[in-house]
């Protein structure tokens, strides 16, 4: 877990607070004074302030937290919630595709496919992952494992966590969108269950190529949109600073997916967001994968039936 602490312009209060406290803290180390009750009293006050701080959260502070340097990416959740992980690479067509992660795991003994949307943590390793960006063999990276699981009966497990697939001249060269498309088609078709879960980015077609599922999940300060927020106000406005009006336009946010029933749950962050506390964020995913899964198993009808009527049902009809 990355020790650096980045702070968003809201949360400063909050950082100033935490500064207070380790410089009482420090001072209480180098002095025989006793600042107990200014520690308890700063202690508290962090507490309060955190609760005002991310209770009422806008549209574009919870796409800020979704994009937060510390927040876990997939292989952080994957690492915590699965064992027996077994990463394999390539699209069998032109190469690897870093910034889609996958493989064969295991789910409290069962035997899953795993899907992830990696970014990186640093310059170096963004470049490597593409910035979370998949390019067409991503996409077909993912489809290759996806007709696997179906062969061999493991339910799919696909963690979003993208901007968008990559704009490039390349990836339109190697027909990023026919790759997304076939994808769309294929996921609607297969006969294994399909569990998707929102935990940070999930941006237009480049998160529904892996995301088509018979139940998606989403963290509490994701959000899952057709474009993202500066896309949609340099398109609108002309002016990508605009991007805190578009997120209030494009109602992306959880509440707002989970009432058009885009998405099927909503999963709670700890106070301060799923980078303040990664383990506690990875137990709350992993119970509620468990719980799902088990749910789709039980119902034992047509898995290409039921997505169908999911996605038909989706949206209002004149």
């Amino acid at each position: 877990m990355p020790s650096k602490k980045h702070s968003l312009e809201f949360e400063k209060p909050l950082l100033d607070l935490e500064k207070q406290l380790d410089e009482l803290l420090q001072s209480s180390k180098d002095s025989d004074l006793d600042f107990s009750q200014e520690i308890k009293a700063i202690e508290k006050k962090i507490e309060i302030t955190k609760r005002e701080v991310y209770s009422d959260l806008t549209s574009w502070q919870k796409v800020q937290l979704s994009r937060h340097p510390n927040r876990p990416f997939s292989l952080d959740y994957i690492d915590r919630i699965f064992t027996d992980f077994q990463t394999l690479h390539g699209d069998r067509l032109y190469k690897e595709d870093a910034s889609i992660v996958g493989g064969p795991a295991i789910l409290n003994g069962q035997r899953v496919m795993v899907l992830g949307q990696q970014k990186g943590r640093n310059t170096e390793e963004n470049l490597k992952r593409n910035f979370g960006c998949p390019n067409p063999e991503g996409y077909r990276k993912a489809l290759r494992l996806m007709r696997m699981a179906n062969r061999f009966s493991m339910p799919i497990i696909s963690f979003i966590d993208t901007p968008g697939a990559f704009p490039g001249i390349e990836a339109e060269e190697r027909h990023v969108a026919e790759a997304i498309a076939v994808n769309l088609r294929e996921m609607t078709t297969l006969d294994v269950p399909i569990l998707a879960i929102v935990i940070g980015e999930g941006g237009s077609g480049g998160a529904l190529g892996v995301a088509v599922a018979d139940y998606v999940m989403i963290l509490e300060n994701a959000y899952y949109s057709v474009i993202s927020p500066e896309g949609c106000a340099a398109i609108l406005w002309k002016d990508r600073s605009f991007a805190e009006n578009a997120s209030e336009a494009l109602k992306l946010d959880a509440e707002k997916l989970l009432s058009f029933g885009v998405v099927d749950e909503i999963i709670c962050e700890p106070i301060g967001g799923a980078h303040a506390n990664w383990d506690q964020t990875a137990q709350s995913i992993k119970g509620r994968l468990i719980d799902s899964l088990k749910k789709l198993e039980l119902k034992g009808l047509d898995n290409r039936d039921n997505r169908y009527k999911k996605y038909r049902a989706i949206g209002a009809h004149a």
